[in-house]
């Protein structure tokens, strides 16, 4: 399985100075702002993508 991918800004003011954080698997620090933020993956959604104007079909 491959490595998770690591976020390229700080959601918060979209500086690129981040760093892993020390709260375990899914945190990052920002050195810019000084926050703290997680990441994590809840899911897939079950109806899937529409396409506009196809009237709302899954894809």
């Amino acid at each position: 399985m491959s490595e998770r991918a690591a976020p390229f800004h700080c959601p918060y003011c979209g500086e690129e100075d981040l760093r892993p954080g020390t709260d375990g698997h899914g945190s990052w620090e920002c050195g810019a702002c000084n926050r703290a933020f997680r990441l994590t993956f809840t899911g897939l959604l079950a109806r899937g993508l529409s396409t506009p104007g196809t009237g709302g079909e899954a894809i």
